[in-house]
């Protein structure tokens, strides 16, 4: 039985999800971003236990088929900018149909009315978190960064970069407090 499940976004929250679910005695198949498969069909009396649990530690339980595929379009979104080590070098738009057996059209549409904002203005978010992140790694230089994230140019990534934050890459990463979001909340 496939359980989806809002505001996961990293691994530390599949442990936490397959905690909850162990002290509840349930057997999960795979614990993914935002969907849970387990072995037991769940009675609606476990299942607002499993709701219950999970709002304990800041997860909640989706029922709406609209909610839910919208939790999958982040879902993949945060997978392939945060959580890929591979340079990104497909188009988002593609890569989500693929994913999601849904045309990309009826996804965008969905995602905006939801939303409020655009699948591409969400990547582009994300991706300049993630080229925060990668910034105060100090691990790369600008120019790995930008064809890791699938810029054409380190221009392209720079403009893209001050657009969202009112800062250059340099003039971010010279800042003492260096701030990210979480990914939570953007």
């Amino acid at each position: 039985m496939k359980l989806y499940i809002k505001y996961m976004v990293s691994a530390r929250c599949k442990m936490v999800v397959k905690e909850e679910l162990k002290k509840l005695g349930l057997h999960f198949i795979v614990v993914d971003l935002g969907e849970v498969d387990i072995m037991e069909n769940i009675s609606g009396e476990e299942r607002e236990q499993v709701k219950a649990a999970l709002l304990s530690v800041g997860f909640e339980l989706m029922d709406d088929k609209r909610a839910v595929l919208i939790e999958r379009i982040k879902n993949v979104i945060i997978e392939m900018v945060h959580h890929t080590d591979e340079p990104i070098k497909v188009n988002f738009s593609d890569y989500l149909s693929e994913k999601l057996n849904h045309d990309y059209t009826y996804l965008a549409n969905l995602f905006s009315e939801v939303q409020g904002t655009t699948i591409e203005q969400f990547v582009i978010s994300h991706k300049i978190e993630r080229i925060k992140e990668l910034i105060i790694y100090d691990e790369l230089n600008i120019t790995e960064i930008a064809w890791k994230m699938n810029y054409s140019s380190v221009a392209h990534l720079s403009n893209q970069f001050k657009k969202m934050t009112g800062l250059s890459p340099s003039h971010f990463k010279q800042l003492k407090t260096k701030r990210r979001n979480q990914i939570e909340d953007i």
